[in-house]
């Protein structure tokens, strides 16, 4: 979700894997070349002979900016800029990586980082605050989801890239940022200086609900999640847990491998979990469930909303289809897109949109999400209120340049009805059990018995055109 989610999906730093591939590629573009006919022959050296006219202009843009600039950039500065550049042409998930970016996705896979604390995205082309975590500075200093950044120091965040603007805001710990924020309502913006500090985020909450039904929330899918998934599960088991509500409503994603494994813990071994599906069909690559030593089979009832996204959305996916879950609450985020990192020279790298993924009975849940089998609407807000964990509705298909759905068409845009239809409205989960809508149809689904009985019937899927 960028919505920047604080997520790497699949982490592949093998650098010198990916030179030989290179040089392989490369090599096998000269066999083909001169061994595959006129007409393909051809067809390459087209190719070969426009992506020369495009190096040459580029080559050509970079001498009249070192001769005639009216500053003297270094050649470094303007390579990097060129590459930055082009990746964020791309998908809203492809993004180049500065070097102290690059140094810390250990810290992002251990849910660990230096920084304010705030999750962000574009919005109407304008750098906007999705949600503040609970806890951190931003959330203490008074940020709000929909508050828009404006100035990051004395940067202006106009046409600023998202891994810029994480970038600017983390850094060491005790050290200060300036935001200048515009809000809804205010008549002018203002400033806030924050301090940073080392965010932790807690990947599992647990407790006990209503008699014997347990309660376990997946904040963010990180290295340590499925053995703390299983760890609270195990405790709760043995206050006399029978039923379950596995909650991942405002959860960002994380880590593809730690979906796979947490719903492992409610799927038999060597079943179809997800599978990712690169540009060529024997790119396919199948997630299956690992052998646990004790897999649940007590009823379970999972709860999304428009915030549940990536890896939430694998977990959810994987035990719909297999019926193995009732998933309630509304349209999860549909990123269903695969981000694999790869290094670059300079201790840089670059996140890159690599695959995409697909649910056991092959829907692709890109720019779609997970519907769920139960739908229960949060309440939608302006202002939160007394501390209440806002998150700002907005979903996958309105990023821009988000990747197109191959298995469905996309919904038409309806026009504009009222001039005020572009609001940031939110949506929060309230702190009072009783308050939860969502939660308390879970417990009452929970209840009576057959969480699977007269469920709505749903469409059948149809088949995977890339499906190999």
């Amino acid at each position: 979700m960028k919505l920047y989610s604080e997520e790497n999906e699949m982490i592949k730093i093998n650098k010198k894997r990916f030179l030989v591939t290179l040089l392989i590629l490369l090599v096998i573009g000269t066999i083909t070349l001169f061994t595959t006919g006129f007409v393909i022959g051809h067809k390459a050296a087209h190719a070969k002979s426009d992506t020369y006219d495009d190096l040459r202009a580029f080559t050509r843009a970079l001498e009249l900016i070192k001769s005639n600039y009216v500053e003297d950039p270094t050649n470094k500065e303007l390579i990097q800029g060129a590459i930055r550049g082009m990746i964020s042409s791309l998908d809203p998930h492809s993004s180049y990586m500065s070097e102290r970016a690059f140094k810390e996705i250990n810290m992002d896979i251990k849910g660990e980082f230096q920084g304010v604390g705030i999750q962000i995205g574009i919005k109407n082309q304008q750098l906007t605050v999705i949600s503040p975590i609970e806890d951190t500075p931003a959330d203490r200093a008074g940020i709000a989801a929909g508050d828009k950044i404006l100035k990051i120091n004395d940067e202006w965040t106009k046409d600023m890239s998202i891994e810029d603007a994480v970038d600017r805001m983390r850094g060491p710990k005790n050290t200060q940022v300036r935001l200048l924020i515009h809000r809804e309502g205010w008549d002018k913006p203002k400033d806030f200086t924050i301090t940073r500090a080392v965010i932790k985020v807690q990947s599992v909450k647990s407790r006990m609900l209503d008699g014997d039904i347990g309660y376990v929330k997946i904040i963010q899918f990180q290295g340590k999640t499925a053995k703390d998934v299983d760890s609270a599960l195990r405790k709760l088991e043995d206050k006399g847990m029978k039923r379950l509500v596995l909650d991942m409503r405002n959860n960002p994603g994380g880590l593809l491998d730690s979906s796979v494994e947490v719903s492992s813990l409610f799927m038999p071994k060597d079943k179809l979990v997800v599978y990712i599906q690169g540009r060529r069909k024997d790119d396919r690559k199948d997630f299956l469930s690992a052998g646990v030593s004790s897999v649940r089979e007590y009823p379970v009832v999972v709860l999304v909303n428009t915030g549940s996204a990536s890896a939430s959305e694998i977990v959810a996916g994987a035990l719909q289809d297999s019926k193995r879950a009732v998933i309630m609450g509304t349209q999860t985020f549909g990123k269903g897109s695969v981000q694999t990192v790869f290094p670059l020279d300079g201790n840089t790298g670059m996140r890159l949109t690599t695959a995409k993924y697909y649910t056991p009975s092959g829907r692709s849940i890109q720019n779609v999400g997970i519907a769920p089998d139960i739908e229960v609407k949060l309440p939608k807000i302006k202002d939160p209120k007394n501390g209440e964990a806002a998150h700002m509705i907005v979903r996958e298909k309105d990023l821009e340049r988000h990747l197109k759905n191959e298995t469905v068409k996309d919904p038409v845009k309806k026009p504009k009805e009222k001039a005020g239809e572009d609001e940031i409205v939110l949506e929060t989960v309230p702190k009072d059990d009783k308050e939860d809508i969502q939660l308390q149809k879970a417990i009452e689904l929970l209840k009576t018995g057959d969480i699977f009985k007269n469920l709505p019937k749903k469409e059948p899927v149809a088949e995977n055109k890339e499906k190999s």
